[in-house]
């Protein structure tokens, strides 16, 4: 499956557009003992990409399910919306139908 942020996939044409995609993933911090703010934000790093990996799969998934052979026009929304260390991850874009 072809994942792109741009509108058209150079060397494919779009055959058909099937319907909007996303697929979300929502993550509740891992609990340390230990405080160290380098290591803390090291972890922190890595759970966001894990986040947006999970989500991508997700999206993969529901363009899938639809038939489609790539998503065109993705956009990536993260957010922490507050303190608690929670983390949300949306995946948007369009499932199409593409041919060589």
């Amino acid at each position: 499956m072809i994942l792109t942020t741009t509108e058209s996939i150079q060397g494919h044409n779009i055959e058909n557009y099937l319907g909007i995609v996303t697929g979300v993933c929502v993550s509740m911090p891992k609990v340390s003992l230990s405080f160290n703010m380098k290591k803390y934000y090291q972890s922190y790093e890595m759970r966001v990409t894990e986040i947006k990996e999970e989500a991508f799969q997700k999206l993969r998934e529901n363009a899938k399910q639809l038939n489609a052979n790539a998503v065109v026009g993705i956009s990536i929304d993260i957010e922490t919306p507050d303190a608690s260390g929670v983390i949300c991850v949306s995946v948007t874009g369009t499932a199409v139908k593409v041919s060589h």
